[in-house]
């Protein structure tokens, strides 16, 4: 009898065990679970505030106010908008994100533009005016100079300066084009009259 009681005791003593091994392996599980959930704080999200038009320093503190992070991803050219203001973000206002999420923002760059120049020289007038408008330079003058190369460009200034193509120069720059005003068209019968006169004066 006792021989018997002895296996069917050890059979009570392993599941013992087993259902033990369970109930920590489930009660482990379960206290990860309550970890994760407090340390990304689960089903706890932030109003992201729209932080366009405003200084880079003011997003910050406003994006750290509501316990969300700030980085510049880009900066741009634009010419209504002040250096280092935000014109655009990600994720946009009103999204709903996690804690210490980190919003990016693109500002208007804090240093002007630089653009190369091209080569003018000899090409007329509205190609010239028509590159410098595509490479973004607004402030473009036209001045005439006596030249028999009618519209063609003679040289370039920049703010009163003589410069050469490859220079690279602010977009906000004056630039001026001397352009050859053309030679004034002789009439033929003036022409033919002087000429007659000198022939009668020879004789």
């Amino acid at each position: 009898m006792e021989k018997d009681k002895k296996p069917s005791l050890l059979r009570r003593s392993i599941l013992a065990n087993l259902v033990l091994i369970i109930l920590t392996g489930i009660f482990l599980v379960w206290l990860a679970l309550i970890f994760v959930d407090y340390w990304t704080d689960h089903g706890v999200y932030k109003t992201v505030p729209n932080v366009v038009g405003m200084s880079f320093d003011d997003a910050v503190r406003t994006l750290e106010s509501e316990g969300l992070n700030c980085e510049i991803s880009d900066s741009v050219y634009l010419a209504d908008v002040a250096p280092g203001h935000v014109v655009e973000q990600t994720p946009k206002s009103e999204s709903k994100v996690k804690n210490h999420r980190t919003v990016y923002v693109v500002v208007k760059a804090f240093s002007t533009k630089m653009e190369t120049i091209p080569n003018l020289v000899d090409m007329s007038v509205r190609q010239a005016e028509s590159s410098l408008e595509g490479l973004g330079f607004t402030k473009v003058k036209v001045e005439m100079v006596p030249s028999e190369y009618k519209d063609l460009v003679l040289a370039v200034r920049i703010n009163g300066k003589l410069a050469s193509a490859g220079a690279r120069v602010p977009i906000t720059s004056v630039i001026t084009l001397e352009v050859g005003e053309g030679m004034e068209d002789i009439d033929l019968d003036d022409s033919l009259s002087t000429d007659s006169i000198e022939k009668v004066d020879l004789f």
